[in-house]
C-alpha cells in the first residue's frame, strides 16, 4: 500500500489502473519440432569417448609432479609467478581506471584504429614493405634466440 500510496502522491491524486495478474507474468513460446527440422537434430547428436579420461589426468599430474621436480630454483619461479600475477592485477586497476574515464576509451579506440591503419599502410599493403617487415622479424627472433 505504501508504494500506491506514493505512486498516487507522485502523480497528483491520478491512480494508475491495475494490471492483471497474468499481465507480469513473462510468456512462454511454445517451440515445435517440425519434420523438416529433423535432419538438422541429426547433427547435433554427440557419442560418449570409450576412453577413460581419467588415466590422462593422472598422467598430467605425474608430468606436472616431474618438472616441478626437476626446477632448481623453485623460489624464482614462485617468485616470478607471484609477480606475473601482481602485474597482471595491476594492469587490470589500470584499464578499469582509465575505463572509467568518459571520453578517454573512445579516444583511445580511434589512436587504435589510426594505428592500426597506418601498420597496415606502412607495412602490409606493398610487396616490399612485407619483405622488409619479414627482415625485421626474422632479425628480432635471432635476437631473442641469441643466435646473432
Amino acid at each position: 500500500m505504501a508504494a500506491t500510496a506514493y505512486s498516487v502522491a507522485l502523480l497528483g491524486g491520478a491512480r494508475l489502473p491495475a494490471a492483471p495478474r497474468s499481465a507480469l507474468l513473462p510468456r512462454r513460446s511454445v517451440c515445435q519440432l517440425r519434420l523438416q527440422d529433423a535432419p538438422r537434430l541429426s547433427l547435433l547428436r554427440a557419442k560418449a569417448a570409450s576412453e577413460d579420461t581419467s588415466a590422462s589426468g593422472d598422467e598430467l599430474i605425474e608430468d606436472l609432479k616431474a618438472k616441478w621436480d626437476a626446477v632448481e630454483d623453485k623460489p624464482t619461479v614462485l617468485l616470478y609467478g607471484g609477480g606475473a600475477i601482481v602485474a597482471l592485477w595491476l594492469t587490470s586497476v589500470v584499464v578499469g581506471a582509465i575505463n572509467a574515464v568518459p571520453l578517454l576509451p573512445k579516444i583511445l579506440e580511434l589512436v587504435g584504429l589510426g594505428y592500426t591503419g597506418w601498420f597496415v599502410y606502412r607495412y602490409l599493403l606493398f610487396k616490399e614493405s612485407r619483405k622488409e617487415l619479414a627482415a625485421d622479424i626474422e632479425t628480432l627472433k635471432k635476437k631473442i634466440a641469441g643466435t646473432e
